[in-house]
This record gives structure tokens, C-alpha cells and sequence, in this order.
């Protein structure tokens, strides 16, 4: 498709494009056969591309010429983000890149077709008194009932949020949230991630949402001890789960109470000592158990807990396809994507 000469490059979509292939400016300067200088300028707004340059661009890149049209910017993911310890910033900048272009595509696509706002739930804990009790309402709120939840993607999507699984690549980041038009809130869980890890992680980034995003919460609060607490009360209630640890905890104990919660046993043996169920002493010699047995990073496979599929956005895009009558070339250009990638995005 012919770019019209009236619209204006957009410098922070080079950026992003560039940043989600994993590459820094120096690699796109030399591929583009540029001075490093140069590419920043470009970057930066303080000089102009030709036309056989975004062409290049497209190329190297490996998106459509329009895709760096488009109008928007980069934002930084909402609030904190669940991982394993910490990260180096060249996993993290393809990993928020690529989040970021999910969440263009989400706004291109809500507002084509004039999506209505959600009323995400505002649970302030300096009120409420714990995330444990703010987890409690929420459930009251959404009409969960008690006990473990089937499938928490299917609560998530049906009270209004987003949820997109795709592959960080990388094991040590779970999940993250960003706001679409920032008001739409879209979960993206790491592909990597087993069932019971998904899931653990669409409920921790679901208490940032309710606990953290509205209340300004003060620097000196632990706010991603808050959303693992949240999680725990939301997904094992402690009025539920307690007369499950009668019998003890042990590791046969956890191994079917996994299949029953869709959690892992790790999961469920912490919260057996957060309910006070065991004391601390007998948490350590159970993951001292655990290490012994070497399933502590590894559960055993027969137990996996199967994947959550996020259906939403799909059947979205589904329907919107079948309504303007496109094929998918033209719906994977509607999204500034080649086919392919869409269809690895979407499909």
C-alpha cells in the first residue's frame, strides 16, 4: 500500500519497532548504512527520513511501511510488573516494546469499533484494611463463588479485562499490565509459563489493578507483596482451603490439592503457613523436601496444570474481520502487521 506523502512519520513507532527485534540504535544505524548520530536524530524528531530509508526501515525491521505512521507512543507498563528477580534491560526492551504494540492494536481495534468503557473496581486497602480483604471483595463484587476458580481467564475477560498470552523470551518475567487508551486493562501472561504459574500471575496482576492503579499508593508500601497476597485470598481462600489441610501437609497432600486449586504445590504450601495451618519450621523442611526430590523448580510433569486460552480479543478481531468483509492480509495491515506475525499474534 501506497504510504500518502500528506502523514508524518512517527520517530517513537522507529523506536519501538526497533527495540521489539531486539536491536539497539548502533545495529539499525548500520544496517541502515547511517551514523549512530544520525539514527538518534531520527529518533529524536530532529531530522527527517527519506523515502528509501523507510523503505529500509521496513525491511530490516520487518513491519509495514505504514506501521511507522501510525500515530501513539510507548508507555511504560502499569505499575509493577510479576518476575524473577532482576532483569536486564536488554529482556526487558523487546518484552515492553512488543507490549506496547499488542496495546496499539487493542486501541486501533476499540475504537474502530466503538468499544464501551469498563468500571474496573477501585479497592483502596488503606480502607479496606489488606489485600487479603480486598481480595474477599472483589470476589463478593464479580459473583465468584466459593471455592477455587475454574478458569480465571474466562472471570478476568467477562469482567472487562484484556488478557493476552505471548512468549517474552525469557522464563524470568511472568506478566504484566498495561492500560489500552488508558482506560482499557490488558494482562499479558508469559507463554513460558505453566498453568498454575498463568494463573497465579493473572490474579497478582489483577490486585495491582484494583489495589494499586487509582489509590497512589506511598513509596513505602510493598506493593508487589500486596497483589502476591491479594493473589493467594483470591485464588485459595482461606475459609475455603483450610479444612483441606485437616489431614496435614504433606507433599501427597499438595500433589492433590494441585489438581483440585490449580496451583502449584509451592503455592499451596505457603499458603498453608500463611493461614497458619503449619509453622514456619515445617514450611522449611518441606522445601527442603522439595529440594531433595529436585521438584522445587520443577514440579512433577504429571501434575501440570493445563494453560488458560484468552479468547476475548480473538473473537473480537474475528468479528470485526467479518463485518468490513477483510481477508486476513487486509486485517493483518489494519493492525500495521505483515500476515505472518499476525497471525503468530492472533491466531
Amino acid at each position: 500500500m501506497k504510504i500518502m506523502t500528506t502523514l508524518k512519520l512517527n520517530p517513537k513507532m522507529i523506536t519501538v519497532a526497533r527495540e521489539s527485534r531486539g536491536l539497539s540504535q548502533l545495529d539499525l544505524a548500520e544496517k541502515l548504512g547511517l551514523s549512530p548520530s544520525h539514527m538518534s536524530r531520527i529518533e529524536q524528531d530532529y531530522t527527517e527520513l527519506g523515502e528509501h530509508h523507510v523503505k529500509a526501515l521496513s525491511s530490516v525491521l520487518n513491519y509495514p511501511e505504514e506501521f511507522f505512521y501510525q500515530e501513539g507512543e510507548t508507555l511504560p507498563p502499569a505499575l509493577a510488573l510479576r518476575k524473577r528477580n532482576i532483569v536486564a534491560q536488554k529482556i526487558m526492551l523487546p518484552v515492553e516494546a512488543q507490549v506496547n504494540i499488542y496495546r496499539l492494536n487493542v486501541e486501533k481495534l476499540l475504537k474502530a469499533i466503538s468499544y464501551p468503557e469498563i468500571s474496573l473496581p477501585v479497592l483502596d486497602i488503606d480502607k479496606l484494611g489488606s489485600p487479603a480483604e480486598a481480595a474477599r471483595k472483589l470476589r463478593k463484587l464479580w459473583k465468584i463463588e466459593k471455592g477455587g476458580i475454574n478458569n480465571l481467564t474466562q472471570v478476568l475477560e467477562e469482567n472487562g479485562l484484556f488478557v493476552i498470552n505471548f512468549d517474552f523470551n525469557t522464563d524470568r518475567v511472568d506478566g504484566m499490565s498495561i492500560l489500552a487508551d488508558s482506560k482499557f486493562p490488558v494482562v499479558f501472561s508469559n507463554k513460558r509459563s505453566l498453568g498454575d504459574r498463568q494463573r497465579f500471575t493473572l490474579a497478582y496482576e489483577l490486585g495491582h489493578l484494583v489495589m494499586h492503579l487509582q489509590t497512589n499508593p506511598s513509596f513505602t508500601r510493598d506493593i508487589s507483596h500486596e497483589a502476591n497476597e491479594f493473589a493467594a485470598e483470591f485464588l485459595m481462600p482461606e475459609k475455603d482451603i483450610k479444612g483441606d489441610f485437616k489431614d496435614g501437609v504433606t507433599l501427597n497432600i499438595l500433589a492433590d490439592l494441585k489438581r483440585k486449586w490449580k496451583l502449584s504445590m509451592q503455592a499451596l504450601l505457603y499458603r498453608a503457613n500463611d493461614i497458619g495451618v503449619i509453622t514456619d519450621n515445617q514450611k522449611r523442611y518441606l522445601i527442603n523436601q522439595f529440594n531433595s526430590m529436585n521438584i522445587r523448580r520443577r514440579e512433577p510433569a504429571e501434575l501440570d496444570i493445563a494453560r488458560e486460552n484468552p479468547m476475548k480479543l480473538r473473537d473480537m478481531i474475528t468479528n470485526y474481520k467479518s463485518k468490513q468483509k477483510l481477508n486476513v492480509k487486509q486485517l493483518a495491515l489494519f493492525f500495521n502487521s505483515h500476515e505472518e506475525e499476525f497471525l503468530e499474534k492472533y491466531s
